[in-house]
């Protein structure tokens, strides 16, 4: 698998298709940590310049009025989904998901046809924009209270997804909105981007990211082969291509947790943690997502992210202890 991946992308990368060359010399459309305003700004100069081909919804609203942005590329059968920033303190999956939107959304080739006509990928951007407009974990929330809430802040977006509770009981208008789009698309693949602390392998390696399937007991057979799938996928292309040192995130089995809700749904599901890095490595830690993106997209496109042995999942190492007395550039709590 890994020498067929590492063909593909040289190609890819050669023709200028993905990778940085095409994405990155145009410069950022925004920070490292954006605002809602800058990701407004940036969707629509998107949907701008590619000539519509980005396409741009709101799928609701925050409890602060502010909308929850989603950006759609292609016309495809197969859909995929991909959701940034839930937690409003884990900003860099915002960027890296801006930038591959202008990679696949911007360009158009033949290439780029091609895999527009093979997909559509829907993209939740910046998921919580009150908790981004905070730096803070949980949405806002003075209300909040119960499990999963810091009382009079707000509620952890991610522990609201799940899927045996009636949408209508879901206190949390983030997390509404994200499922009731699930329930609208049936994505075949959901990806969710957090970021986590700093963490060091036996091997004195330090982590760049970590990943994780669905590990709740309802998620079973097909569903679970998938998402397996695609996390070695996503294991292959940060390595091989992005130059990130990933591991396997030890996440629970809580039926709430993205990660596990839509695969209870029956999509291929994954969370995909960034570590978060000194200043200097921000921008290798937004590639890494950038590149596992739309090395993603371009395999469902191509079908070969369901050619992948499943059984190779379990070879993603363990993450180590954490760094202490790590520095890191974005401040932040590490629980997914």
């Amino acid at each position: 698998m890994r020498w067929k991946l590492a063909a593909a992308t040289a190609v890819l990368f050669t023709a200028g298709l993905i990778g940085v060359p095409a994405a990155a010399q145009a410069g950022p459309l925004v920070s490292a940590r954006p605002s809602p305003q800058e990701v407004g700004r940036a969707l629509a100069t998107l949907a701008r310049v590619s000539d519509g081909r980005v396409r741009l919804g709101i799928i609701g609203r925050s409890n602060e009025g502010r909308p929850l942005r989603l950006a759609s590329v292609g016309h495809g059968r197969t859909r995929l989904l991909f959701v940034t920033q839930q937690h409003g303190d884990e900003p860099l999956g915002t960027p890296a998901a801006v930038r591959a939107l202008r990679e696949l959304g911007v360009g158009n080739s033949a290439w780029h046809k091609w895999l527009r006509s093979r997909v559509t990928v829907d993209v939740v951007v910046q998921a919580n924009p009150d908790g981004a407009v905070r730096n803070q974990r949980y949405n806002h929330d003075p209300g909040a209270a119960g499990e999963y809430s810091e009382p009079g802040v707000g509620y952890d977006i991610n522990r609201f997804h799940n899927p045996l509770t009636p949408i209508e009981d879901n206190p949390v208008p983030e997390s509404r909105a994200v499922l009731r789009y699930w329930h609208k698309t049936h994505p075949r693949v959901v990806v969710d981007y957090h970021m986590q602390g700093r963490y060091r392998q036996p091997d004195g390696r330090e982590t760049t990211a970590s990943i994780l399937w669905p590990t709740s007991p309802l998620v079973q057979g097909k569903p679970l082969d998938a998402a397996r799938r695609v996390a070695v996928f996503t294991y292959d292309a940060m390595t091989e291509r992005a130059g990130a040192d990933v591991t396997r995130y030890p996440g629970g089995d809580y039926e709430g947790i993205a990660r596990n809700a839509y695969g209870i749904l029956g999509s291929a599901s994954l969370l995909a943690e960034l570590s978060d890095l000194p200043a200097d490595q921000v921008e290798f830690q937004i590639n890494s997502a950038y590149v596992s993106m739309v090395s993603t997209v371009t395999a469902a496109a191509d079908g070969s992210l369901w050619r992948v042995d499943p059984a190779r999942a379990d070879t993603v190492p363990a993450r180590g202890p954490s760094l202490p007395g790590a520095i890191s550039t974005l401040s932040r709590a590490d629980a997914a």
